[in-house]
């Protein structure tokens, strides 16, 4: 049983009071499992009748399902094809309440390890523009990774401090995403060591730091647009009293009714019945709060946009390689949709329409193509994972129980007829590149990501 805070207890007794029992005894129960289907790979239909493990949908996320603890999907070729992500199931609701468009301009901007914005991608569909801000430059590598794993083309990841780089973005945003860092009590029974790290003096330095993020949120958003308040917490301070404030400050929101309201419970104040509150001794899934805010389409004074990035022109033996690679390689040209963007010896596709991030810490400017070395192209993992295997010239296909798959997820090299860069794929989704020569095809599979999967019977 997850030993709780002792104040944490006292705190939250007041707060349930009749239901605080049940609340309590939903500790003695397992943390619920659950993944998200990556619709930009495989429909949620596909995925069922691919998947080797019993699913079972989550009410308020269509592409959502839990299963249960022994069925290990992390360990399944699939996840390494990036056709899911592992994510908690209250953690799906933000996205959803956030409800992105095709073609819009949307903000994570608390996004690490990138369960909200892969999902915030997958409604996105590859079109608008997706900025991912995290302010820990290690827990940016794992939104990268992540960005990558699952196919994500039209996302720029930033590694700023908010107030850092909300002047870039006036009025910019059709939709932003705050699931602001909190003390994390809705999380006690799914990661107990984050027991250790509540107080009630780190709560209230929390509602701090989130009132601080929403002010700057706000400047970012356009008219008219959304902004998704959340957290995996309990407390009033960090959710209805930190809400309350922001409105007070911010005459120029107001809140709208939670999508799927019918699954969730209401908020405690009067004045914020219209969030969303997941229990986790009212659902299937571990505790949360979602808000939404709508920002009044008035007048308002005009805002002088943000300058526009500039692209500096690649040098044209650069522009040449990627060229050359295109053409021996793929079938039909690659649809770039941005700009090409050189950093240093990496080539990217950098979204067009973009503010100048001049003197910002940019993680990832963009989709990342490949790397230049020694003259020559080396395709990135970012890319085979975005590539469509139908358009691709050399592909090695293989099923998700060929043993020979698994020793390529491992490093090692495999037989191949091919000769040159290969796309290899599991059951016609890519994993990767590898390069044939002499029989061989030889292992281009990231080290970081190597791994003994467990290969289906």
């Amino acid at each position: 049983m997850t030993v709780l805070p002792i104040d944490f207890i006292t705190e939250i007794k007041k707060e349930l009071a009749d239901s605080f029992d049940p609340f309590i005894a939903s500790y003695n129960q397992p943390a619920v499992k659950s993944l998200r289907t990556n619709s930009m790979k495989v429909s949620p239909k596909n995925l069922l009748n691919m998947i080797p493990f019993a699913l079972e949908p989550i009410p308020w996320c269509a592409n959502g399902f839990y299963f249960s603890p022994e069925s290990r999907p992390g360990k399944h070729v699939y996840h390494a094809a990036g056709l899911y992500y592992i994510q908690e199931a209250s953690a799906m609701a933000p996205v959803e309440a956030l409800q992105p468009l095709p073609g819009e301009k949307i903000l994570d901007l608390c996004a690490a390890p990138g369960g909200k914005t892969t999902q915030i991608a997958a409604k996105l569909n590859g079109s608008g523009l997706l900025i991912a801000n995290e302010v820990d430059g290690k827990r940016c590598k794992a939104l990268i990774s992540n960005l990558e794993r699952l196919g994500v083309t039209n996302a720029v990841v930033l590694n700023e401090q908010p107030h850092r780089f909300s002047n870039r973005f006036p009025a910019f945003f059709d939709r932003i995403l705050v699931d602001a860092p909190c003390s994390g009590e809705g999380m006690f029974r799914k990661d107990p060591e984050a027991c250790e790290h509540w107080s009630i003096k780190n709560s209230e330095k929390c509602a701090d730091l989130q009132q601080y993020i929403l002010t700057e949120a706000a400047k970012m958003l356009k008219p008219g647009g959304r902004l998704v308040y959340s957290t995996c917490t309990f407390n009033r301070r960090e959710n209805e009293y930190t809400l309350e404030h922001f409105l007070q400050t911010h005459p120029e929101f107001h809140l709208l009714d939670v999508p799927n309201h019918e699954y969730f419970q209401a908020g405690l104040t009067s004045s914020t019945s219209q969030v969303g509150r997941l229990w986790p001794h009212l659902l299937r899934g571990e505790g949360h709060f979602v808000a939404v805010l709508q920002k009044n389409d008035s007048e308002i004074e005009e805002i002088k946009p943000a300058k526009t990035m500039k692209y500096p022109r690649i040098p044209r033996q650069i522009g040449q390689l990627w060229d050359s690679f295109i053409r021996d390689h793929v079938k039909d040209p690659i649809p770039l949709s941005g700009s090409l963007l050189l950093y240093g010896d990496h080539l990217y596709e950098s979204p067009i329409g973009l503010p100048s991030l001049d003197k910002c810490k940019v993680a990832q400017p963009g989709r990342y193509l490949g790397e230049i070395r020694k003259g020559r192209f080396i395709p990135s993992h970012a890319l085979a994972m975005t590539l469509d295997p139908i358009s691709v010239n050399q592909v090695q296909s293989y099923r998700s129980t060929d043993s020979e798959l698994y020793r390529f997820l491992q490093g090692e090299t495999v037989p191949t007829t091919k000769k040159g860069w290969t796309l290899v794929t599991v059951d016609g989704y890519p994993l990767g590149w590898g390069k044939g020569a002499a029989g061989i095809l030889k292992n281009h599979y990231p080290k970081w990501l190597r791994f003994a999967y467990d290969q289906p019977k």
